[in-house]
């Protein structure tokens, strides 16, 4: 709005400089970038987060598959791979159990994974995922979580396009001052040495 008024203001202005109306001009075409652009950036990004997320759960899902496993005993040391992290409270909160699952072909596997509660006693039954070769791996990535990321990423590009765009006008704004400052230079180096003497400019 202060761009629109900013036009309207200098347009029959008898002070009105190049660079003011080029600084106006500027302020107007980067509203208009952050009103339009900035949006249709976030939405290409999240629509290409989403599609590309929702490839990688169709992959998971077919490669990573549900089973379940009988626990023989407390582990002797923490559980490795994929399907155990220790980034998270909770996934610290796990305790690492040797247990015995049936592969996709058949086979019996024992292995080191992490219970889904705190504790597992020897016997108990837990869920788990492996790879088509039985190995165990982390679940599937979940729909709900895609769709926060491919948000997330859609809001970064938005944001990131507002800041560009705003970089771009401020970086427009700092040339004009300088050439206004410059030209105020050039013109008081005329104006200079007969500034105040009697019948300057007559």
């Amino acid at each position: 709005m202060r761009a629109a008024t900013g036009l309207w203001r200098w347009r029959h202005n008898p002070l009105r400089r190049t660079t003011d109306l080029i600084e106006a001009w500027t302020a107007l075409v980067a509203l208009v970038l952050l009103c339009v652009a900035a949006p249709l950036a976030g939405w290409a990004a999240g629509s290409s987060a989403q599609a590309s997320l929702e490839r990688t759960l169709r992959a998971q899902r077919e490669q990573r598959l549900p089973t379940t496993a009988r626990v023989v005993r407390p582990a002797d040391r923490p559980a490795h791979g994929p399907g155990s992290g220790d980034g998270s409270g909770e996934q610290r909160a796990r305790r690492p159990v040797v247990a015995r699952w049936t592969a996709p072909d058949g086979s019996e596997r024992t292995g080191t994974v992490t219970t889904v509660g705190g504790s597992a006693a020897p016997g108990d039954v837990l869920p788990i995922w492996t790879d088509r070769r039985g190995a165990p791996v982390a679940p599937p990535m979940r729909a709900d979580t895609a769709r926060a990321h491919a948000v997330i990423g859609g809001l970064m590009a938005a944001v990131l396009t507002g800041l560009a765009v705003e970089a771009a006008r401020r970086t427009v704004v700092r040339g004009l001052t300088r050439l206004r400052y410059a030209k105020l230079d050039r013109a008081w180096a005329e104006a200079g040495p007969d500034w105040g003497r009697t019948g300057t400019g007559s």
